[in-house]
């Protein structure tokens, strides 16, 4: 396969934003159509590449090459800048739930308004997500970063609800701030990124193969690194504008931006902060596995006491992306291994939820679940898709949630110490507090007497929202049904060769 074919990931995004420009904005008709082919091709396109990647890399070790179809561009020649491309079995995974997830929200805003301006600005933000995951150039990673931050704004501000503005701003300004700490990262490892008298570059492989960077300056850029793609990850304490921004977003941004974006916080932890710095990942861990222990324990229990959808399902978001990060620092190839799977099952299910939390807000115009009641009999599709998305939340065996969720745990378990272990017994306590809402969530909902009169003239499903809804739950039963799979595809980017080649030596690993 040509190296070329990772640019499409970007072009096609290019594309529909030309095709959609050129639609006009009275028919909508023209619009959807753009936006469903562009996503089907996407899709088909990380189809393709996995296939192409699981043949070479059966030839090609990860020692060897620990990405495949790189390639490279000059961008700005006196700084090194350059557009370098490359995927390995995690970048692939999350091509892939980017590209599901697209598809699925395409189909979930098939009635929204000003469709022209909407999905505008959605394959804009999808644009930065594909970019920022098959970038190997530090400085071309940031600015995809930023390409799939800025829209939100308007996403949420124009075309959110309740107190739309204010979240729009509170996420902005606070990932902004993120950003700041992430640049500021980013530029000291480019300046210790090669050997005195050496080139500087902002290429990964290069700088990872170079291992220029001193004990001193890895624990000085660490923390500005692993906080800055924290906040996006929702790191506590700066996960606050998450359940604002989800609570106030439309369906489709929702889906994307807590199915993919927040997953950009947690693979740049994993492919900048401990990729480019395993001694600070080693050596600090600790503060940051007390930070995300407490995200996972704290986002469960807050979503026990919320009585709106959204906010129950952003703040289960907070202890599922939590999750992620603890599971990274834990730095052995079981964890980590889980941690990925954990972003893909989280991905998808959130998705999910919120895909059928706006479905159903979209009929009876409240999230608030003390208002709702007996919706098996009056929506009994919704109502099953729920359930099923609520036990992929807490674990069921057979879905995403529970492949995911048991990696993490044996793999932190492995550490003997009693630090890692008593933090891998508080977050598996998060197990059962999500079983607790998520129960309780399905009780009141789709449970019991009926609570308007109004609500037994709703209609069930539409054919576009059982297509995204249906797309979304087989991806998860297939993760659940066939982990091997998936392990497969990640385990091989973690051999013990390729660990080596980071300086990762401990014992843990």
């Amino acid at each position: 396969m040509s190296s070329y074919i990772l640019i499409l990931f970007v072009v096609i995004p290019v594309l529909m934003l030309l095709g959609i420009g050129l639609c006009h904005n009275r028919d909508p008709r023209p619009i959807r159509a753009v936006a469903v082919v562009g996503s089907l091709a996407l899709t088909a396109l990380s189809v393709y590449v996995l296939l192409e990647y699981l043949k070479l890399r059966a030839e090609i070790p990860a020692a060897e090459a620990p990405m495949l179809f790189c390639n490279s561009w000059t961008w700005f020649a006196p700084l090194n800048i350059n557009l370098a491309i490359g995927v390995d079995g995690i970048s692939i995974a999350m091509l892939l739930l980017s590209s599901v997830i697209l598809l699925t929200g395409s189909f979930a805003s098939w009635k929204i308004d000003m469709p022209k301006e909407f999905f505008l600005w959605l394959v804009l933000l999808s644009t930065g997500v594909f970019g920022f995951f098959i970038s190997i150039d530090l400085f071309t990673m940031f600015m995809f970063y930023e390409v799939a931050l800025i829209p939100m704004y308007l996403l949420i501000g124009v075309w959110g609800s309740g107190r739309k503005n204010y979240s729009a701003m509170k996420l902005t300004l606070m990932l902004m701030g993120g950003s700041a700490f992430l640049m500021l990262g980013l530029i000291g490892i480019y300046f210790h990124s090669a050997p005195e008298g050496g080139q500087l570059t902002w290429n990964l492989l290069e700088i990872a193969k170079n291992d220029a960077i001193s004990h001193g300056w890895q624990q000085f850029l660490f923390p500005m690194t692993f906080v800055g793609f924290g906040v996006l990850g929702a790191m506590f304490p700066f996960h606050t504008w998450s359940p604002d921004g989800h609570a106030s977003a439309p369906t489709a941004v929702s889906m994307l931006h807590a199915g993919v974006l927040m997953k950009l916080g947690g693979y740049g932890c994993f492919r900048v902060a401990i990729y480019l710095m395993p001694y600070a990942a080693a050596t600090l861990s600790y503060i940051f596995l007390i930070l995300t222990g407490i995200s996972v324990v704290y986002g469960a229990f807050c979503a026990c006491v919320k009585t709106d959808l959204k906010y129950i399902n952003a703040y289960s978001s907070v202890s599922h992306c939590g999750l992620v990060l603890f599971a990274i620092l834990m730095l052995n190839t079981t964890a980590m291994t889980g941690a990925i799977m954990q972003m893909l099952s989280h991905g998808l299910m959130t998705a999910l939820f919120f895909a059928l939390i706006g479905m159903i807000y979209g009929r009876t115009h409240t999230r608030e679940i003390t208002k709702m009641g007996g919706m098996m009999k009056i929506m009994p599709y919704l109502s099953v898709c729920y359930v099923i998305a609520g036990m992929a939340s807490l674990g069921l065996p057979g879905l995403s949630g529970f492949v995911a969720e048991m990696t993490v745990f044996v793999g932190s378990f492995q550490h003997a110490d009693t630090f890692h272990r008593a933090f891998t017994i508080v977050a598996c306590c998060s197990i059962v507090i999500t079983a607790v809402y998520i129960l309780r969530v399905v009780g009141k909902l789709l449970f019991g007497p009926v609570q308007d009169k109004h609500h037994l003239e709703l209609t069930d499903a539409t054919w576009w929202e059982r297509t995204a809804t249906a797309a979304l739950i087989i991806c998860v039963a297939a993760i659940g049904c066939f982990p091997n799979f998936f392990n497969e595809l990640i385990n091989k980017t973690f051999t013990p060769e390729v660990f080596t080649v980071l300086g990762m030596t401990s014992p843990a690993i």
